[in-house]
């Protein structure tokens, strides 16, 4: 650690965003003018000196630029006297990132791969009864719609019928079922996904709240206590304030998606001792199946 710290030190200032993680290193910065630029290129520059002073060097081919914004300038920069290659879409720790901020390539590429564990999983098992095929679907297959889905969570349309559609195939591969996808899902204790990333938003709120991740809530989340004003929100201490948004983007991150849901939940439940009280709690409430917009 005695080397990566000093990584930190000397470009914090120059940039807004800086984030590690194992052997990935990722900065960000508000571009606006030239200055900006120029600031933007000084980081570069000293992260190539870091690399220097401790003997490394980095593979400049590895290393790119991700331009943001429909207002963005798309200025070039050079790293180690060479240009650095813009990326329209990186992975980042599993999840496909498009400069659109987007999650409509990762759900199609959720589907794609997890349509074909499904394909694999039907080929192999001739005779599907609801026992064994939901327990292999749940543990093979739904986990690649869901991996990581509060950082990507689709709102269009198009996109949560793409990852619902997989679930449906799931659901009519099962022997012995009628009627529709709904009836299906109810006679299977299931949910729609959509159903589900709800509960995993709900869930992770409930963990920030109270403490159970090592965030700060305070840079998440705005509370009604903040408000000089007395409404019926405010009664309880731990309703949340929805932030103002224009874009469907910021409309849809998850500190903003999230609050009008937390709000409902029933003062008893937002209190649970633990996530999994919580858990127990909730789907008391709210473990309902919830129609898909196919049926």
């Amino acid at each position: 650690m005695s080397y990566i710290n000093p990584l930190e030190d000397d470009i914090t200032n120059l940039l807004t965003v800086l984030k590690k993680f194992a052997d990935d290193t990722k900065g960000a910065k508000v571009i606006r003018s030239l200055q900006d630029n120029h600031v933007m290129q000084e980081a570069i520059s000293k992260l190539c000196d870091w690399a220097t002073t401790w003997s490394m060097k980095f593979n400049v081919s590895k290393c790119k630029v991700m331009h943001l914004g429909k207002k963005n300038p798309n200025f070039q920069y050079t790293m180690e006297g060479k240009q650095m290659i813009t990326t329209e879409e990186e992975r980042d720790v599993g999840v496909l990132i498009h400069r659109s901020l987007k999650p409509s390539k990762q759900c199609a590429q959720a589907a794609t791969k997890a349509n074909q564990v499904l394909g694999q999983i039907s080929r192999a098992f001739h005779f599907r009864d609801r026992y064994t095929f939901v327990r292999l679907y749940k543990q093979y297959v739904r986990c690649h719609l869901e991996f990581a889905v509060c950082t990507w969570n689709p709102w269009s349309t198009a996109d949560i019928e793409t990852l619902e559609k997989v679930q449906m195939r799931a659901v009519n591969m099962v022997s012995g079922l009628q009627g529709t996808y709904h009836e299906k899902l109810i006679e299977l204790n299931l949910q729609t996904l959509e159903a589900r990333r709800t509960r995993a938003d709900m869930i992770q709120t409930f963990k920030i709240i109270h403490g159970f991740d090592r965030v700060d809530k305070n840079i998440w989340f705005n509370f009604v206590t903040e408000r000089d004003r007395v409404t019926r929100s405010t009664q309880d201490e731990l309703n949340l304030i929805k932030p103002v948004a224009k874009l469907d983007i910021r409309k849809n991150f998850f500190s903003h998606r999230i609050v009008d849901t937390w709000n409902e939940i029933p003062y008893d439940v937002k209190r649970a001792s633990n996530p999994k009280k919580f858990k127990d709690m909730y789907d008391k409430i709210f473990r309902v199946p919830v129609a898909a917009s196919q049926t």
